[in-house]
């Protein structure tokens, strides 16, 4: 019995599973309607109308309705994608206690307990008919599936089977005549009087006492009933007469409920007990039971189409299946073997025949198959007695047969999952131990695997003489021969692993999560599901097909994935070959299903670069929706997408972000709206097109713009008619702009006068040499006017003279890929393709096709004429050449389109490949990784104390040199090494502007100074963390680096500890004097210089003698005193020595322990005496109490409490070492 879906709730008393979604409902004791989907196990809706209990629930089989009846007496019908009740029935007079809709008809039956049974027509919304018999409540009713019969239980201790064909006949023939009202009438009074529409067959006597629940098998002339006699019988039925069968008895409390298994010969019983029964009917025998602690069980339902059952009980529903449904299969060089009902079957091109019959003492059904290389032994596995598996050699029946035998299982033993692990060696899991054990096909050989990391929950096949072992976070590669774990990958809770034909990949198959790996288990990509995944196959390219519950889909090597479609069962994949994957489904039958595989194929080859596929792809077909035009423009593909995107406006946006000026204008032509015209004027003007641009800004009458865009592109005429219109619009201020940018004086001395502006006006014309212009504005301006005396000699202030007038700016033609002529894709022909057109010319001296000692080239070069431009000959013995060797080979080129280089590698972008030191990261801009990699190595998790240190290296890694005017200046990284050869792409590393070790040890200096005076105690802390923290970022390239750094950061930590407690205990020393007394104490215990351990010990001991505590007061004068502190603190030391002799006694109780050696928590500052339970930071060392764990630490502010890591050192040469073998390999 395994549990899919389980809810908490209050007491369940219906349920009904949806025909085909993957829906349950559930109604409550409490009057709440449930609709979960126990797929993704998640509560989609609830009703609350009913008032009291809702013990009724069923869905109509193809419309969107449930049904639901309650104690309140009332049958509601709701729509769930209205999500509300449509209608209610009503009539009885007492709980409803089951509802169900009819196959056929529009029909709703219902069960009370006013002791009747009701029948409505739920599209006329009337009761059609009343069955009444029973003389107690009435438990439940339901129609028979095929024939025109109800079944029904009632307390009165009798199951009864009413034929209802008389009440279907007459519904059939009631018609439209004037006399329909005289019959409605009369089968109204017949309904009241039960006048037979609805009859009594048989009365089913033999329980003791009431039962509960009666319904007819969904195949067989069979009813099952449910009693509080604590049994559960069955009866036959057929046309003449029905009798008992069998009797099944076991429970020992009232039996609520009993159902019949749609596809298997078996009845489940839901009782008081707290129990699930299940018996076999074909052997009329117990199978096997389920009991829950607490709940009793009241509900069951089965699933039409599906191998599921759902049992309501006191606090909630279980949805569970009896076992698992996934067929035992293998693909072996694209066959595949898979098991149905103990036969082992063979599927080869198409033809499904059988390969092998087990023997009948198999014991269940098989779980695995496993196949060695060779074909020459073969495992199967079973759940039985916890896991059992058998070894099998494989002999063929004949030689020309492909039919295999199986002969006794030479071996036998106790495992769950087994794997070959090369010729004649097979590993087994022990399903108890969790040890892996080595075997022997040829003898009874076993070795035990030594293994350290820790229970293994699977085992997969690998290469050979490899093993895949999953633990339950990680999955590990293990060598046989070097007998260790050699790779391991996170990947938590993995069921399968799937190796691709070539063995180069291998899919690793969670419940949600799918990581595929390469053959030394070195990630590729992940992908998180929300459904279950199922199974899986990779195909020739690498593409990694899968399947969940409900969808096949694709995953490419990039991480890319989709959907390919929606299945309506889960199906298990085996093989796939192009467009056909081979699957079988839970029934055991092999189908080959064709998909269209064009989009991942599309999205694969754009990837890879393959551009002839691409062109190929596209003529092909039309696939270029929305989504695959959102992934072009989001991996960079734009230009492809805008030939065949139809929405105007994406086209248009796809056209900027290409950069294809002409297409965007096109389209903004069509489109007309101001800010398509903006965009385009901005990439126009980027691009430098000025005709587009110029057409931009008089689309959006942008008159200042224009003006300024004829100015600098020297388009004198243009800027005189812009004059022109500004005049006619009255626009004062662009006509003064323009006369500026023409150089015209008279028309800004024109305006200057029209605007009352006359003196400046005057000025201006006086300046430029207009002086009959000026002696006529003079005479406008007062007598008394002076003119202004100037200190320096004026220059003539004109636009410079264009020098070119208009134009485009010159672009580079870079050779642009059709990808809609596919002409040449699609006809790419084999030679081989020749043959087939008749026999060919033979050429003496010619192999294939082709003369001996002549290159073959793909097409003539055209002849060059030797003739200059007036038609003469040239002489070519009149140039001096230059001597070329014989074997110079040289391509004269005639094609007129420039093809452009592709760009190198910035220098900046080799850092993080060449390092793992954080450093190397920022500096290269990349603060993700480096991130990552302090998070790692160190367990960073707070990263804000950081971020002026990363600007910082990020911004002192890079040389900013000035270059043309109006131009961005220029970024230069610098790198280490003193000349070319020292800063190779392999080894180039930046020069990161952080201080040395050396630097960092003289500022710790100092930062100890300044915590030795009581004003700046904190101001020192403060610059401990600062060292701390530019600690993560100095290049560690020795173990004496490493050492070094190790021990300036513990002498940081110390000292921000010590001062720390310092200053809390400066805090709370007027309110809390014995919390003082204890941190004073504890601040004795820090590892520091002895100057400052001198001062704290006095501290303490003033506390402690403040405190009356002598005992412990003179503890610290003795240590004070073997430090030989000064004269005026040894005479104190020693009056508390004399003290303590005359009152050896501590007044106050502290939480400190002179003998027993400790370390202080840092966040509760409590001690941790030697041998309790602690954790450090995973960056600085400082020690936390065990519930402190994942906490932030208090000392460094960046580190985590309890995260356990290898550090910047190892981490990082734990890299290099990786490389070095990837590189050996």
């Amino acid at each position: 019995m395994i549990i899919k879906f389980e809810t908490k709730s209050q007491r369940v008393k219906g349920l009904s599973f949806h025909p085909k979604r993957s829906w349950i409902l559930a109604s409550l004791h409490t009057g709440a309607i449930q609709l979960w989907d126990y797929r993704m196990g998640t509560m989609i809706d609830s009703y609350h109308e009913h008032e009291g209990p809702v013990r009724g629930l069923d869905f109509h089989s193809t419309q969107p309705l449930f049904v639901s009846g309650g104690d309140d007496y009332k049958i509601k019908v709701w729509n769930y994608k209205l999500r509300r009740c449509l209608f209610t029935l009503t009539g009885h007079y007492d709980y409803v206690r089951t509802v169900e809709f009819h196959r056929e008809q529009p029909w709703i039956i219902s069960a009370s307990d006013d002791q009747t049974i009701r029948i409505w027509n739920w599209q006329s919304r009337t009761c059609i008919s009343v069955l009444p018999g029973h003389n107690h409540y009435v438990m439940s009713a339901s129609f028979h599936p095929r024939q025109d019969l109800v079944v029904s239980a009632s307390l009165d201790q009798s199951v009864r089977v009413w034929d209802i064909s008389a009440l279907k006949q007459k519904n059939a023939n009631v018609g439209t005549s004037p006399g329909d009202e005289f019959l409605k009438f009369t089968q109204l009074n017949q309904e009241f009087f039960n006048s037979g529409d609805a009859m009594v067959k048989y009365v089913l006597d033999g329980h003791d006492r009431g039962v509960n629940y009666a319904v007819f098998h969904p195949k067989l002339d069979l009813i099952v009933s449910a009693s509080d006699d604590r049994t559960v019988r069955t009866w036959k039925v057929s046309d003449q007469r029905a009798w008992a069968v069998d009797t099944f008895s076991g429970h020992t409390h009232n039996v609520s409920c009993a159902v019949f298994h749609e596809k298997k010969d078996m009845i489940i019983s839901a009782s008081e007990d707290k129990t699930l029964r299940f018996y076999d009917i074909s052997k009329s025998q117990f199978i096997r039971s389920y009991k829950r602690e607490y709940e009793r069980f009241w509900i069951l339902d089965v699933h039409p189409t599906q191998n599921l059952i759902a049992a309501g009980h006191d606090g909630g529903l279980i949805v569970f299946k009896l076992e698992r449904e996934r067929p035992a299969y293998q693909s072996v060089k694209n066959v595949l073997y898979y098991m149905k009902d103990k036969n082992m079957r063979e599927v080869k091109n198409g033809k499904d025949t059988p390969a092998a019959i087990l023997r009948k003492s198999w014991p269940g059904a098989s779980r695995n198959i496993y196949f060695d290389p060779t074909m020459s032994f073969c495992i199967l596995t079973s759940d039985h007695e916890g896991g059992t598996y058998e070894l099998f050699e494989i002999k063929k029946t004949s030689s020309s047969s492909e039919e295999v035998q199986l002969k006794n299982p030479i071996r036998k033993g106790k495992a769950l999952f087994a794997a070959f692990v090369g010729l004649q060696k097979y590993a087994t899991l022990d399903p108890k131990d969790k040890k892996v054990f080595v075997h022997s096909t040829q003898s009874d050989r076993t070795k035990e695997l030594n293994l350290t990391v820790g229970p293994v929950k699977r085992i997969f096949s690998a290469v050979s003489g490899r093993l895949l072992m999953t633990t339950d976070d990680k999955v590990h590669l293990y060598d046989l021969e070097q007998q260790k774990v050699i790779s391991s990958v996170n990947a938590a809770g993995v069921k399968f692993a799937v190796w691709s034909d070539d063995n180069t990949k291998v899919a690793l198959l969670g419940k949600h999560m799918i990581t595929i790996c390469d053959s030394k288990l070195d990630p590729l990509c992940s992908v998180l599901e929300t459904i279950r995944i199922k199974s899986g196959a990779f195909d020739k390219d690498g593409v990694f097909i899968y399947t969940t519950l409900n969808h096949m889909k694709y995953c490419l090597p990039t991480g890319d994935y989709g959907t390919i479609k929606t299945l309506e069962l889960p199906i298990y994949i085996s093989h796939v070959e192009n467009n056909a994957v081979t699957i079988i489904d839970r029934e055991g039958v092999v189908k080959v299903i064709t998909i269209d595989s064009t989009e991942y194929r599309f999205k694969l080859a754009l990837a890879q670069g393959r551009t002839g596929d691409i062109k190929k792809i596209i003529g092909e077909s039309k696939i270029l929706g929305d989504s695959i035009i959102a992934y072009l423009q989001q991996k960079g593909y734009p230009e492809i997408a805008l030939r065949f995107v139809e929405d105007e406006v994406t086209k248009f946006n796809l056209a900027l972000e290409c950069g294809d000026i002409k297409t965007a204008s096109e389209v903004a032509q069509k489109l007309d709206k101001k800010e398509c015209w903006n965009s385009l004027g901005l990439e126009a003007l980027s691009q430098g097109d000025v005709t587009a641009v110029e057409k931009a800004y008089r689309r959006t009458k942008n008159i200042e713009r224009l003006s300024f865009l004829y100015t600098v592109t020297g388009s004198l005429e243009n800027l005189k008619q812009m004059l022109k219109i500004a005049n006619n619009r009255g626009d004062i201020m662009s006509r003064f702009h323009n006369s500026l940018f023409l150089g015209d004086v008279e028309e800004r001395v024109k305006i200057l006068q029209q605007v009352g502006q006359t003196t400046l006006a005057y000025i201006t014309a006086k300046n430029h040499g207009l002086d009959n212009l000026a002696q006529e504005i003079r005479k406008t301006l007062p007598e008394d006017f002076k003119e202004p005396e100037f200190d320096f000699k004026p220059s003539l202030f004109l636009p410079p003279v264009p020098i070119l007038n208009g134009g485009n700016w010159p672009l580079l033609h870079t050779q642009e890929i059709d990808y809609t002529d596919v002409g040449e894709a699609v006809a790419e022909l084999d030679e081989s393709q020749f043959d087939q057109f008749g026999e060919g010319i033979e050429i003496p001296g010619v192999s294939n096709g082709q003369p001996s000692g002549v290159q073959q080239t793909t097409k003539k070069a055209p002849a060059i004429p030797e003739v200059d431009e007036n038609g003469e000959e040239i002489n070519v013995d009149a140039f001096d050449l230059i001597e070329m060797p014989a074997d110079a080979q040289v391509s004269l080129s005639t094609s007129s389109n420039f093809v452009a280089p592709n760009s190198g590698r910035n220098i900046v972008d080799l850092w993080p490949l060449n390092s793992q030191f954080p450093g190397d990261h920022i500096a290269a801009g990349s603060f993700e990784s480096a991130i990552e990699i302090l998070s790692k190595a160190v367990g960073i998790k707070n990263f804000a104390p950081l971020k002026e240190i990363f600007l910082s290296i990020y911004a002192g890694s890079n040389l900013l040199m000035p270059s043309t005017p109006n131009q961005p200046s220029i970024s230069v990284p610098l790198q280490k090494g003193r000349n070319d050869n020292e800063r190779t792409k392999d080894t180039s590393l930046p020069k990161l502007a952080v201080p040395s070790l050396s630097d960092l040890q003289l500022k710790l200096k100092d930062a100890l100074k300044t915590c030795s005076n009581q004003n700046t105690m904190q101001a020192g802390v403060d610059m401990l963390r600062e060292i701390m923290r530019q600690l993560l970022f100095i290049p560690i390239l020795t173990k004496k680096d490493e050492r070094e750094m190790k021990e300036t950061l513990s002498t940081c930590c110390e000292y921000v500890i010590a001062f720390r407690m310092e200053i809390q205990r400066k805090n709370i020393q007027a309110s809390d004097s014995k919390k003082a007394a204890e941190l004073a104490a504890y601040f004795t215990r820090c590892k520091l210089q002895n100057t400052h351990i001198m001062i704290g010990l006095n501290s303490a001991m003033a506390a402690a003698f403040k405190l009356r505590n002598f005992n412990t007061a003179a503890a610290f004068a003795n240590r004070l005193l073997k430090l030989g502190p000064p004269e005026k603190i040894q005479k104190q030391a020693q009056y508390v020595i004399d003290e303590k002799q005359k009152n050896p006694t501590d007044e106050v109780p502290l939480d400190y322990d002179d003998r027993n050696p400790f370390v202080v928590c840092n966040i509760s500052l409590t001690p941790i005496y030697a041998g309790s339970d602690k954790i450090a930071c995973s960056y600085c060392g400082a020690s936390y109490l065990p519930k402190h764990d994942g906490e932030l630490c208090t000392i460094c502010e960046m580190g985590t409490c309890g995260k356990k890591t290898i550090g910047l050192y190892q981490y990082a040469n734990s890299f290099k070492s990786s490389s070095m073998q990837e590189e050996e390999l």
